[in-house]
């Protein structure tokens, strides 16, 4: 069943993948699907196993264990191995892996079979991505940007029902990254081909995908749609895969707690138990001082980021346990080093883990 409800055949299907290198686990008895129309990203930190998932879908690394489908066909088993070339996906690499000497017409055409529609079939996927004008010219004469979107041509020119991208936007600057992934979202969702990717930055997977598998150690720690993940995560892992954090280690007393910033319910852990409280910093909202009704803090630094501004805050006002909190609020919002405010709370960002699930 697809994320819309309907009974559909997943484009690509992880059933139980195990894979080892040498005698060190890289994917644990994964299982996976991808719809026709989905974008899905592989999330998580160097050395997850997101990587080897991918390159096991794609036929590139072999399985050990389990069974890759594609359309509901087996395609790969520890007996079985049907070769990339033939498995009907288009592949975008981290470096594009463009060829120098081809131009970039040759380069697109290079995976078409058919030579008589080879010529209108390159034509179309250029101006699909906007790079017309550039059929004759070769790589290096192009931008990080443009090769980027030449790879994605190349990608989509056999029309394909999967297409699987590892890190395809690593190597464009801040900027560039923003707009080339926002274009290349575009194009993607108009092929209705299913899409694998493989990132490590976790703001890139919110923005490019329909669901997020976040991996850990070789395992799928959660998966489920970006705002999900972000607001409802289910370890102090995930939390802190998707931005900064606050984490206050405490013990539970009484079915609470007890920090310097407020009280909270500790549903589910036994009393004298160590927790783990992980607070985004857009939780943390300054008020004026309010004596007496709500928690107070001293600001200790304050940066602009553009959008946001970063405040480095202290309990150390009428607390007897010395906090470093950070607070991210909107827009310019810079008090003076030393001054004092009262804190209010939004509850729904602070999470209550077991010490240790965030490392």
């Amino acid at each position: 069943m697809d994320k819309f409800g309907a009974m559909t055949v997943p484009t690509i299907e992880l059933k139980a993948v195990h894979h080892l290198y040498g005698d060190r686990p890289s994917v644990c008895g994964l299982d996976l699907q991808v719809y026709p129309g989905e974008v899905v990203c592989l999330l998580g930190p160097s050395g997850c196993g997101k990587t080897t998932a991918l390159r096991i879908a794609a036929g590139l690394e072999d399985v050990q264990s389990g069974s890759v489908e594609l359309d509901g066909t087996v395609v790969s088993t520890a007996n079985l191995t049907v070769p990339p070339e033939k498995r009907e996906i288009g592949l975008v690499f981290q470096d594009y892996a463009l060829f120098p000497h081809m131009t970039i017409a040759a380069n697109i055409a290079f995976g078409l079979h058919d030579r008589a529609t080879a010529k209108a079939r390159v034509a179309e996927v250029l101006e699909q991505v906007g790079l017309t004008e550039y059929a004759d010219a070769y790589p290096h004469e192009l931008s990080g940007g443009q090769q980027q979107r030449v790879a994605l041509a190349r990608a989509l020119a056999p029309r394909p029902k999967a297409v699987l991208m590892d890190e395809p936007f690593s190597g464009l600057d801040a900027r560039l990254r923003e707009a080339v992934r926002d274009r290349t979202l575009h194009i993607l969702k108009s092929t209705g081909a299913a899409v694998l990717m493989v990132t490590h930055d976790a703001e890139e997977a919110m923005h490019m995908a329909d669901r997020i598998v976040v991996m850990r150690a070789g395992k799928v720690q959660q998966e489920g749609p970006p705002d999900e993940l972000y607001l409802h995560p289910n370890s102090g892992f995930v939390a802190a895969f998707f931005g900064d954090v606050n984490r206050i280690d405490v013990t539970v007393s009484g079915g609470m707690a007890e920090t310097p910033i407020g009280r909270f319910a500790c549903q589910g852990f036994a009393d004298g138990r160590m927790v783990e409280l992980v607070i985004r910093p857009e939780a943390l909202t300054l008020v004026p001082v309010d004596e007496g009704r709500r928690a107070q803090v001293k600001v200790l630094a304050s940066r602009m980021l553009g959008r946001t501004s970063l405040l480095h805050l202290c309990t150390c006002v009428g607390s007897e346990i010395e906090l470093h909190l950070h607070a991210r609020v909107p827009g310019r919002f810079l008090p003076e080093a030393g001054s004092v405010f009262s804190v209010d709370l939004d509850r729904s960002q602070v999470f209550v883990f077991p010490v240790g699930e965030a490392t």
